[in-house]
């Protein structure tokens, strides 16, 4: 009996343990982990002793969203360095604790970390005659050209004919649920400030922050937006909306969510999120596409399909540390004032690449302390003097990735000593799209009045509460 090893995941098919000898397998047997095909299997004599790590971070084997490939790592600590440093927290007491952010990915020299690969469920899902929809965060069209070693460009017709080449049957925006999310959660902002309730209101989209705060801060649980992310909007919208404006079955559809973010198969897992089937970051996508071979100029140039059309501006910078602050505030300021905010008007305060921004900001009578934070060691002041009822602020949005949603965990890797300009490219290349847009507030989106009128009826009303919001959970426990 034989060992084969998967040359991209590392995984073993033991002939002994299995019930096929590996040369009696189908010509179109996928690895069960990551999904490559047979011939990236190399046989091999035995199975390598486990290393003994002394240096890096832990990394559970039945971690949801991050895997070591154990024969890559050099055990050189980078990853536990940014584990403490980045996050502010060192969990070798406990690896449950871990965020899933996916930042020691990002550090790891050698590529021994890598997004948990689940692109075979994709596969196995169409073999059973599902219908595969997909949609697409922000960032992703922001970064998928530096596969091709393009950098600082908006790739979102060649992301969604990639897509396509993949066989993917529909392709969604993301931003549209990025817009569903500011609708309710600038609704619920200023529902807190008028009946005063709950200050300061921390946003949620961010599911390595909002695992933090329930393992650290669980008294500041009630601070926290119920707005789901917009992930977690996206998939009950497609499951309940999508299916039944079009005679489909909720079972007949697959739904993947194409994400830079790795904490975002986490947090698909929990019980109060549901809709989305699977999560796959662009690094995952780079390795089919190297695995495929497929060259830039292979791919057609495609357009979202027609039932979730492109979101606004103020989706857009979703991806951008201090995008949601600024997208919420665009349309707050439409809910107390009742106008429309004057296109020349830009919230520069809560821009830039700074680990803490503040502001303060004026909309009409009503005056709102503000501040944006990036990067989880550089929020624990802050999360302090809430803590103690010391905070000056109003509204706070935390963002675990350095640069917000375009440096997380799921992205392309990069060079570390240009790791920032690039993501300072990225959050350029958003803000120009935001500036090209036709609509540059949520509320403006015509797909977002559609459903509004047709199936959620105003924000906040019980059906959006029932879809669209959540619960959170004291997880202190994980600290013991």
């Amino acid at each position: 009996m034989s060992l084969y090893k998967c040359s991209i995941c590392g995984y073993i098919y033991d002939e002994a343990k299995e019930s096929n000898l590996f040369s009696e397998l189908d010509d179109d047997y996928n690895c069960p982990m990551c999904g490559v095909p047979k011939n990236l299997f190399n046989r091999v004599e035995k199975i390598e002793e486990e290393k003994i790590l002394k240096n890096a971070v832990a990394i559970d084997k039945d971690n949801v969203a991050i895997k070591r490939i154990m024969d890559r790592c050099i055990d050189c600590g980078l990853c536990k360095q940014t584990c403490i440093i980045k996050e502010g927290m060192d969990f070798d007491r406990n690896s449950e604790l871990c965020l899933y952010c996916g930042q020691c990915i990002q550090s790891c020299p050698v590529k021994a970390l890598v997004s948990r690969p689940n692109f075979n469920d994709v596969l196995k899902a169409k073999k059973a005659g599902k219908k595969i929809v997909a949609y697409t965060s922000p960032s992703v069209r922001a970064s998928i050209g530096e596969i091709f070693n393009k950098y600082g460009s908006f790739e979102q017709e060649k992301m969604i004919g990639l897509l396509r080449m993949l066989d993917f049957d529909y392709v969604f925006d993301t931003t549209f649920a990025a817009d569903l999310t500011i609708m309710e959660e600038a609704s619920e902002l200023v529902d807190r400030i008028k009946n005063n309730k709950k200050l300061p209101m921390f946003t949620s989209c961010c599911p390595a922050w909002v695992k933090y705060a329930e393992q650290f801060y669980p008294e500041l649980i009630d601070n926290i937006s119920t707005c789901k992310s917009p992930i977690g909007m996206m998939g009950p919208v497609v499951k309940k909306y999508f299916t039944k404006e079009n005679n489909m079955n909720e079972d007949d559809i697959y739904t993947v969510a194409i994400t830079p973010c790795t904490a975002k198969k986490y947090e698909i897992r929990k019980d109060e999120i549901t809709g989305t089937d699977l999560v796959i970051t662009v690094n995952e996508l780079a390795d089919i596409i190297k695995e495929k071979n497929i060259k830039y100029d292979d791919i057609p140039n495609s357009q979202f399909d027609s039932f979730f059309k492109e979101g606004s501006g103020a989706g857009v910078i979703f991806g951008n540390t201090g995008g949601v602050m600024e997208a919420a505030l665009r349309t707050a300021y439409h809910l107390i004032t009742n106008k429309d905010l004057s296109s020349e008007v830009v919230f520069n305060d809560v821009r830039g690449y700074d680990n803490v921004k503040e502001a303060e900001i004026k909309i009409g009578e009503l005056e709102l302390s503000v501040a944006v934070i990036h990067q989880m060691s550089s929020a624990k002041d802050i999360l302090e003097d809430v803590k103690n009822n010391n905070s000056k602020y109003d509204f706070i949005e935390i963002m675990n990735c350095c640069g917000g949603c375009i440096g997380g965990g799921g992205q392309p890797l990069t060079i570390l000593n240009k790791a920032d300009d690039i993501k300072k490219q990225r959050i350029e290349t958003l803000y120009k799209r935001d500036y090209d847009s036709n609509f540059k507030s949520s509320y403006q989106n015509p797909d977002i009045k559609k459903i509004y009128r047709d199936f959620l009826q105003h924000p906040l009303s019980d059906k959006s509460k029932e879809l669209l919001h959540t619960k959170y959970e004291d997880k202190s426990y994980l600290k013991r």
